[in-house]
């Protein structure tokens, strides 16, 4: 595998385009020794961008994140959110601390509000100040806004701090392409892509198939491939059996040609209107 590239971040920080995510891990205590060990050889095979969130598994997901590190914290990059329910000023506080000792770490490299909630937005970017000032978050971002959300995270005082907005993206859900992603972009915040396979369904897709044929490789490493070849976007793509793992790694090495755009293009069509925001 290549060195993985990164995105500047506002603080003067990288961030990694690819990494894993862990939607869905610890939901069954039977697959939990596999999850721990899916984790476990990202990191061996040099992946270093880790997501979870307290929501996934209701914490367990992060459970499973600190067995697999263990003591190879240092050189990790860790994302982490806050569910909306617990995104006041004081709840996104104690939110952080709950997170912070499931994963065993004294920080996270980046805190994310999982999407918009009741409490008002300034309170939780007061509390992720107060997190940063204390060194317990490193950097800070959103999940799930749309360019409306956007524009008013856009007027508070530390809006220029947001480093990421991680959203539903992948080849068969380009809406934001219309604004939210020139938005975003114009003002050096990063787009993280979830979901970026379509929990597997666009896989059998004829076209995505061709293109996978001429490179000799698979519909999934060709998905991943067109994501990671966009400036600015980071893609987290889960991945619980080896063999999943090491072929989207993969992606980091296939080159895409202009051919094959032009094909997923006319498959899978640019937006040409503003729509709402998709999410899972």
């Amino acid at each position: 595998m290549k060195s993985i590239p990164t995105v500047p971040l506002p603080s003067g920080r990288a961030m990694p385009v690819f990494g894993v995510g862990t939607w869905r891990m610890g939901e069954c205590a039977r697959e939990r020794g596999a999850e721990v060990e899916a984790v476990r050889a990202a990191i061996d095979r040099g992946i270093t961008l880790i997501d979870t969130a307290e929501m996934y598994g209701d914490g367990e997901a992060e459970t499973i994140v600190a067995d697999a590190v263990g003591a190879r914290r240092d050189g990790l990059f860790i994302v982490s959110k806050v569910l909306p329910s617990n995104s006041s000023k004081r709840g996104t506080m104690a939110a952080c601390e709950r997170s912070l000792k499931r994963l065993k770490t004294d920080r996270l490299d980046l805190y994310l509000l999982h999407w918009r909630g009741g409490p008002a937005l300034s309170e939780t970017l007061d509390a992720f100040a107060e997190l940063k000032a204390a060194g317990k978050i490193l950097d800070w971002g959103v999940s799930n806004f749309d360019t409306d959300d956007m524009r008013e995270l856009a007027a508070l005082d530390t809006a220029k701090e947001c480093a990421t907005n991680q959203v539903l993206y992948n080849l068969t859900r380009r809406g934001i392409e219309f604004d939210l992603m020139p938005y975003c972009a114009e003002r050096g915040i990063s787009i993280m892509a979830y979901s970026p396979l379509e929990q597997a369904r666009m896989l059998r897709d004829p076209a995505l198939n061709e293109i996978a044929k001429r490179h000799r490789a698979t519909p999934a490493r060709v998905a991943l491939a067109w994501l990671l070849r966009q400036k600015g976007v980071v893609t987290i793509p889960k991945a619980t059996r080896l063999d999943h793992l090491d072929d989207n790694i993969a992606a980091l090495d296939l080159a895409l040609t202009a051919d094959d755009l032009k094909a997923l293009d006319a498959r899978f069509p640019a937006p040409k209107r503003a729509t709402p925001l998709d999410m899972l």
